[in-house]
């Protein structure tokens, strides 16, 4: 669904496109000098449409793309306002003059018409030169780069997860027990025959919530009773054959991971048949769509043995999946709540709960509260506050800049990077109807239908076939709400 005009990526060049599509036609035929000159420039911009759609989707781009990226943004909002203010001087259609005075009139309208039709003449010309030099400037200066520079690859803190000792984990006792019992317990839905074979927990919840870990937690302690095991990550881009490898290895107790032999097919062919009358138990962790579980879940035969699955998800639809297709339960993952932020939180500075002196009680109150009882933001925070001198003016100047300076700092590089996959996740249409939230005041109480309609003012959506831009923008809203970031 293109539901938007406006994209975070192409600025207004789709309506630009547009605007300028509709300078080609019928109506406009008349201004003959200029219309090739129009259809270059359209063709022309179609193409850039494209690439900055394409660039849009690469979590680091290059620093010099994105120079390129931003001059592309700034130049579609000048052709903009040339072609509204060129459409509006020649939008009056002619009109029979009667009486003298009125065909003075006329005569000089008509010769405003022919100066503006003039000025979109040449002002297309200078447009077409600006984005020429732009992207000039962008090849020649991308050109001289003669060595390609290094850089150390971030390591993701969800791979770190698991190897955190419990001891060192806050209100994971909890949920643990919560999802070994969903895991024990009968499903009323099953026939009895299923009640002994294969039964899955699907944890849902947003990015740093602690997901991995607490799947990590309770494959550790039940793994043990099975014949097979298997811990797996899929991620947000994943390569099936190499899941599926993955898996092989790892219930099988020897190396496929380095092989290069087997399709798809042939890998899940392999694993039924090794899983075949044996006891499994199995995480499926940081699942993304609806069409990597379908591919994973044929690996897993329900047989007469016992077999336990767990996934972790941030999408409400890949958890529902996940659960209709075995006997399931779906388990939201919770925030940490006041008590236990603040012992993780303190834990992590000072040598004990106790030990946070008071001057930094109400400032570190504060900061959790900004943290949300989110796992992964309170880590990250501490991080950065324990290579900071424990001064009321320093925390203050951390607590202050949560949510708009932090993401310059390298003690929260990981946690920038978890919560950012989200948002690469995102088609650009949802992009742009994500950020305007941050129109809104911190804390504020935001109207889901005022919300929607300032969407479609801003021209973020418009209606399309049979519906309406509110029904699209209802769209927009829960599939916002399903992957989790409202």
């Amino acid at each position: 669904m293109e539901a938007a005009l406006v994209s975070v990526a192409t600025g207004v060049l789709k309506p630009v496109i547009g605007k300028l599509t509709v300078l080609l036609g019928n109506e406009y035929k008349r201004f003959k000098t200029v219309r090739k000159e129009i259809k270059s420039l359209t063709n022309e911009l179609a193409a850039m449409e494209a690439f900055l759609l394409k660039m849009s989707e690469e979590e680091d781009p290059d620093v010099q793309d994105k120079v390129w990226m931003n001059e592309v943004r700034e130049l579609s909002y000048d052709m903009e306002d040339a072609i509204d203010d060129f459409m509006q001087s020649i939008g009056d259609k002619d009109e029979k003059p009667d009486g003298f005075i009125e065909k003075i009139k006329n005569s000089l309208g008509k010769l405003g018409k022919m100066k503006a039709h003039r000025r979109i003449g040449k002002e297309i010309q200078d447009l077409k030169k600006q984005i020429k030099e732009v992207g000039e400037r962008n090849a020649r200066y991308k050109g001289r780069q003669t060595f390609t520079s290094t850089k150390n690859e971030t390591v993701d803190p969800r791979a770190l997860a698991i190897f955190e000792h419990a001891s060192n984990l806050v209100g994971i006792d909890e949920p643990k027990a919560e999802i070994i019992k969903l895991l024990a317990q009968e499903d009323v839905r099953a026939s009895e025959q299923q009640q002994q074979q294969l039964k899955i927990v699907s944890i849902v919840g947003s990015g740093g919530m602690g997901k991995t870990t607490l799947a990590n937690q309770v494959y550790k302690e039940l793994k043990g009773q099975y014949e097979c095991w298997a811990f797996v990550s899929v991620s947000r881009n994943p390569d099936m054959a190499n899941i599926l490898r993955t898996i092989l290895s790892e219930v099988a107790k020897k190396d496929y991971a380095t092989t290069e032999a087997g399709n798809i097919q042939q890998l899940i062919s392999e694993i039924i048949d090794f899983l075949a009358d044996k006891r499994y138990f199995v995480v499926v962790d940081d699942i993304w769509d609806v069409d990597t579980w379908d591919i994973i879940k044929r690996a897993f035969p329900a047989t007469s043995s016992t077999i336990r699955i767990i996934t972790t998800t941030r999408m409400n639809s890949v958890t529902h999946l996940c659960c209709s297709s075995f006997s399931g339960h779906i388990y939201n993952i919770r925030a940490l709540d006041m008590v236990h932020s603040r012992q993780l939180f303190h834990t992590r500075l000072f040598k004990s709960d106790e030990d946070c002196p008071s001057y930094l009680q109400e400032i570190s109150k504060q900061i959790l509260k900004k943290c949300d009882g989110l796992p992964l933001a309170i880590i990250a925070i501490s991080g950065l506050l324990a290579n900071t001198e424990k001064t009321k003016v320093l925390w203050n100047q951390v607590k202050d800049s949560i949510g708009h300076a932090l993401e310059r700092n390298p003690s929260v590089e990981g946690m920038m990077k978890i919560l950012s996959l989200s948002y690469f996740d995102l088609p650009p249409y949802l992009k742009i109807c994500l950020l305007y939230l941050s129109m809104y005041l911190e804390d504020s109480t935001i109207e889901k239908e005022d919300l929607i309609r300032r969407w479609i003012a801003e021209g973020f959506i418009h209606r399309e076939g049979r519906y309406t831009a509110y029904e699209l923008g209802e769209r927009c809203f829960n599939e916002l709400l399903n992957r989790g970031l409202i």
